[in-house]
């Protein structure tokens, strides 16, 4: 009842008792938080959590209501006592959001890792073009569009028309149609 009541805040409380029950909850909905008391060390395995929700952004937050080994709470991204006072768990609870924002954020910096112009070159190479009629089509020199390629294979790591072409389709570069008529 305490955590309804920080504000900026959509708590929704729910009390899960069984394992099965934790998967159920995550099929239906993935929460930002999951708040875990750490005591049932035998009952919940952080790394075997970790590992099966690995791609889910889910932070886990250990509810300290006793001593508890500090080596057992490194494995959370925070913690909680019973004895914190409201603002004190609003300031932790707030701050994984905040970190989660950030890491949301660079997510998408990366995706922009692409000139304007390198993005171009990309579609002509999804299009089958060769360098030379890239050049012609973009008014650029053969050197100039064959060191932009090497810059796109150097930043995206991709080394093959077929994987410029799944990166176009995944960063909407190209429609899928588009490639379907190749």
């Amino acid at each position: 009842m305490a955590l309804k009541r920080l504000p900026h805040l959509k708590i929704q409380p729910i009390e899960v008792l069984t394992p099965s029950a934790l998967s159920d909850c995550f099929r239906t909905q993935m929460p930002d938080v999951l708040i875990i008391n750490p005591a049932f060390g035998h009952y919940f395995d952080v790394a075997a959590f970790q590992e099966k929700y690995k791609g889910s952004e889910v932070k886990l937050v250990a509810l300290v209501s006793s001593f508890t080994d500090a080596s057992l709470l490194a494995r959370y991204a925070e913690s909680i006592s019973i004895f914190d006072d409201l603002d004190t768990i609003n300031d932790k609870i707030i701050k994984l959001l905040d970190e989660r924002k950030e890491e949301d954020e660079e997510e998408d910096q990366d995706q922009d890792v692409l000139s304007q112009r390198e993005k171009e070159i990309v579609v002509c190479v999804v299009k089958g073009m060769t360098n030379k009629e890239i050049a012609e089509k973009l008014f650029l020199s053969i050197h100039t569009v064959i060191t932009h390629r090497k810059n796109i294979t150097k930043k995206l790591q991709i080394h093959s028309a077929s994987g410029l072409t799944i990166y176009a389709i995944v960063n909407k570069l190209v429609e899928l149609d588009d490639v379907k008529d190749l």
